[in-house]
């Protein structure tokens, strides 16, 4: 028996770090170190230059380089974020990680601005025409500001290149009815709920704890997808005091620092401001999780 629909991205994507030097600079070398780790962990896809790559704070042309290096160090789906605000910027860097290799784009709601239905959907079509990549749209309105209602989803789903959504909403109900009505491929984006996110026909997940829990999360979907639902539950449960150690204050860029640190993943956990690094208060929280989660000797 299995339950699950196919993962066009892998079913385990980590929303991966981007591995800095003590001065700010991009440690590509750290990068595809920290993937092929992601990997052997249990990882089948893996996203960069999301927001917990700090890409608020990354530039194109390191975007770019980020994706190269990973691409080169992995033999798994490799996502880029290549969203903004500006749909013309969306544009030009969608087409930028494009070349650089990526084999799918996320691409956020746009941010900050508030455009109406009509808008979002203009957005999405822009970049739709100018790539020949799959899209996944980012629905996170927690962050961006704006929701996509259903009726956009539906004009979306009808892009030629839109195949998937990460669903960051936390609406279960909501998610259900878009994906009936568009029939594109969920993802749960939140690490919380990922086993819900299962339940109502979610192929996956693009987190934030796969960082350091990758390989109980792929038995989590292996048990959900046999129908062994108690085994599902139990790995979910146990998981939990991760979740809230590396989610539960919404810094996740930086806890998941914290967290690869602690695992010896990357050489240390610089980051761009206005992201603070971990200092020992977080080091401390992301250990705590970790080892509750069983994830630590």
């Amino acid at each position: 028996m299995h339950l699950l629909d196919p993962a066009p991205f892998g079913r385990v994507i980590p929303a991966m770090v981007t591995p800095m030097s003590a001065n700010g600079d991009i440690d590509y070398e750290a990068a595809k170190k920290l993937a092929r780790h992601l990997v052997a962990d249990g990882a089948d896809g893996l996203l960069v230059n999301g927001t917990t790559g700090e890409s608020p704070t990354t530039h194109v042309e390191e975007k770019a380089d980020l994706v190269r290096a990973v691409k080169e160090a992995v033999d798994v789906p490799v996502i880029s974020g290549s969203g903004s605000n500006d749909t013309a910027h969306t544009v030009r860097m969608s087409n930028i990680m494009q070349d650089a290799g990526a084999d799918g784009l996320l691409v956020v709601a746009p941010y900050y601005s508030r455009p109406s239905q009509n808008g979002i959907a203009a957005h999405y079509a822009a970049v739709d025409e100018s790539v020949s990549v799959p899209m996944v749209v980012y629905d996170v309105p927690g962050r961006t500001g704006v929701k996509i209602d259903l009726s956009t989803y539906c004009r979306l789903a009808q892009l030629e290149h839109v195949v998937a959504v990460k669903d960051a909403t936390g609406d279960l109900a909501g998610a259900v009815k878009k994906r009936a009505a568009t029939g594109l491929t969920w993802y749960s984006g939140d690490d919380g709920i990922f086993l819900p996110f299962l339940s109502i026909g979610a192929v996956g997940v693009i987190s934030v704890i796969a960082h350091v829990a990758s390989s109980p999360m792929q038995e989590l979907i292996a048990a959900f997808d046999r129908g062994d639902l108690r085994q599902a539950r139990a790995l979910a449960t146990r998981l939990s005091p991760l979740v809230d150690a590396i989610n539960g204050d919404g810094f996740q860029a930086v806890m998941a620092k914290a967290a690869l640190q602690i695992k010896g993943y990357i050489p240390g956990s610089a980051m761009r401001l206005p992201n603070a690094a971990p200092g020992a208060k977080e080091l401390n929280k992301a250990e705590e999780g970790m080892r509750a989660a069983g994830l630590l000797d």
